[in-house]
């Protein structure tokens, strides 16, 4: 019976663990921040939407993507630390100065790298958000919403959202 307990809450701790080393770091809003500076006047912003509505889409018809635009406004360079998805169906990818940068996942279905790419003041970036309404078969039909994360040192991580209503 011993045996049984604790075999149970070892196989609990590696779950928890396994769970918790999954799921993205998030910056704190305490005062032990990670490496990157606590002090910084940049500033990124989502220029236009921060929601795009793909409306009907057909999961036959392959996937479709959108282009969302952000800027840093701020006095200083920022710093892009992370970007991920909220789901395996969907990918983004950074395009700034000329370069290309992902294609970027779910955390759990892959390794969400650091990427630590700088936005200088006043510089525009695009994050292109791809969505595959085929990748969760016949049962992925009907409403669905997902998010990119953007996290950053200017601030709260910036989410983009994508909707959409999937038909067969």
């Amino acid at each position: 019976m011993n045996k049984i307990v604790i075999s149970a809450v070892v196989a609990a701790a590696l779950l928890g663990g396994i769970i918790w080393f999954a799921e993205p770091k998030q910056q704190s809003s305490g005062k032990n921040k990670s490496a990157i500076p606590a002090q910084n006047n940049g500033t990124l912003v989502v220029e236009g939407v921060n929601n795009y509505d793909f409306g009907e889409i057909s999961m036959t018809a392959g996937k479709v993507k959108y282009d969302f635009k952000i800027k840093n406004n701020g006095n200083e360079a920022t710093t892009i630390s992370k970007i991920y998805t909220s789901c395996m169906c969907t990918t983004a990818e950074l395009m700034i100065k000329g370069k290309k940068m992902g294609p970027y996942g779910m955390p759990g279905h892959g390794v969400i790298p650091v990427i630590n790419q700088i936005i200088d003041s006043n510089e525009e970036a695009t994050i292109e958000a791809v969505f595959d309404p085929a990748a969760h078969g016949p049962a992925g039909v009907g409403k669905i919403q997902r998010a990119v994360i953007i996290e950053n040192n200017a601030g709260d991580p910036i989410e983009l959202q994508l909707t959409a209503v999937v038909t067969p």
